[in-house]
């Protein structure tokens, strides 16, 4: 690029399909709200401003966006989206250089799709505007770019303005411009409302450019680029094509995916070399796995590091925080939250580990559980390098089991144990012989007499059973 761009996003629009008290383009794809998907890209250029128009609770995305040095203008008037783009005027005083029209409720447009109008809006026959077209599938209602047999634009027609031959033509117009930004605002000062609705419309500017001699131009993009979402099925679907694009592209990086339909991937999911992903695993936002690792079936991850070589689940859910180092191992129905799985660490069945640290080759037990939440606050568990701990123990935090010490199986341990200690912390058992039958034959008297079911009903406050 010659100069760097300006952009201009439109959020000003209500979004009413959507039903929500949520502003349209803040509703997330992937875990991410649209337009952040968006501004994603653009960040990904060298540009020297961005303006997004805002209309209703503009307030939502100031605050959604308030970090991004973003500056917001405000369309209070909906009168269409050539008057939207007028709203940015005083926001781009001065700039001469290109500027690209984005809209945000299209957010899948890519950095390289920007870059390539950009650089064809600068080419040497200096066409003035360039818009972003594409040939989807299925031509629907969208409006048409007739074409003179190159890339330059006869004519742009509504398609319920169009004649069965320009129907025929398969280029749609997406909406999107990458226009000079020396005459933008001279063309939009000179688009009328002389339609239907009564509103001024961008696409306008294209005719205005041809009559002052200019030859806007088409640029081609991906139909998965550019999908407008309006309602919640349109997001459904938005995010179906998102999650298909992305396994494709995880598989393509090296990735297994046992059955790709049914794994869903966080716009921010790293996933390394030879890593393996069984069925029905879904990635929260923040979560990295690196080479080799295996993540099976139905586990939930979200805001956690896997290291090299780790197993987790199957139906096992990683919270953020959660870390596994070299080999660990998290395996069924087991829960980590704030934690550290040191090397080669287990925890392989029905076990909760909370805000813990667990040393190297450590073994936690089924059933064991880190009580580190006091009603009032978090503390912290210290499992030492190579400890034991047995099945059903409760390690109330704060405690340090040190290393290479034992737990042993149902303690309540309370108190740190050292290292290379045994610990057992559990009630002593007791044999009453022949007990067991004296007791059967008491309670059958019992439930002979209804005396449980008199309990229960007086208790409850309803009807004996007959």
């Amino acid at each position: 690029m010659h100069q760097s761009p300006a952009i201009i996003v439109l959020a000003a629009g209500k979004g009413t399909r959507m039903k929500s008290s949520l502003h349209k383009v803040l509703h997330p794809i992937a875990g991410r709200p649209m337009i952040d998907h968006l501004l994603g890209s653009v960040d990904r250029l060298s540009v020297t401003r961005t303006v997004v128009v805002v209309g209703q609770w503009k307030e939502q995305l100031e605050d959604a966006l308030g970090d991004r040095g973003i500056t917001f203008a405000e369309q209070t008037e909906q009168l269409g989206t050539g008057h939207a783009v007028q709203q940015a005027q005083c926001a781009l005083e001065g700039h001469d250089g290109p500027v690209i029209l984005l809209f945000g409720d299209v957010p899948m447009v890519s950095a390289e799709t920007m870059t390539a109008m950009v650089e064809r809006l600068e080419a040497d026959d200096k066409p003035g505007i360039v818009v972003l077209g594409f040939e989807p599938e299925d031509t629907k209602a969208y409006g048409r770019i007739i074409c003179m047999g190159d890339d330059t634009i006869d004519k742009m027609v509504e398609h319920k303005d169009a004649t069965p031959e320009e129907r025929q033509c398969r280029m749609c117009n997406s909406g999107m411009m990458a226009v000079e930004g020396a005459h933008l605002f001279d063309w939009l000062a000179q688009v009328g409302n002389d339609n239907a609705a009564g509103e001024y419309y961008l696409p306008d500017i294209v005719n205005i450019a041809k009559r002052e001699g200019r030859r806007p131009v088409v640029v081609k993009g991906e139909e998965r680029e550019v999908t407008g979402i309006n309602s919640r099925a349109e997001m459904a679907a938005a995010e179906a094509q998102w999650q298909e694009f992305r396994r494709a592209e995880a598989m393509a990086e090296g990735v297994t995916l046992r059955a790709p339909e049914t794994v869903f991937f966080s716009w921010d999911t790293k996933l390394g070399k030879d890593v393996t992903v069984e069925p029905f695993v879904t990635f929260g936002p923040g979560v990295s796995v690196a080479d080799g690792a295996t993540i099976r079936a139905h586990s939930h991850l979200e805001g956690c590091d896997v290291g090299e070589d780790c197993e987790v689940g199957p139906y096992a859910r990683l919270r953020p925080g959660a870390r596994l180092e070299h080999g660990a191992k998290v395996g069924n129905f087991v829960e980590v939250k704030n934690a550290v799985l040191g090397a080669g660490a287990k925890a392989n069945h029905l076990t909760y580990v909370g805000d813990a640290s667990i040393g190297p080759r450590a073994n936690l037990g089924a059933g064991t559980i880190t009580c580190n939440y006091d009603g009032f606050n978090k503390w912290p568990t210290i499992v030492g390098a190579d400890a034991f701990v047995g099945s059903n123990s409760a390690l109330v935090a704060p405690v340090v089991i040190g290393d290479g010490a034992i737990v042993g199986a149902g303690s309540v341990v309370t108190r740190d144990v050292d290292a290379d200690a045994i610990a057992i912390a559990r009630g002593q058992q007791k044999q009453l012989d022949g007990a067991a039958k004296s007791f059967r034959d008491k309670a059958a008297e019992k439930k002979k007499e209804g005396v449980g079911k008199r309990q229960v009903a007086a208790a409850l406050g309803t009807k004996k059973d007959s």
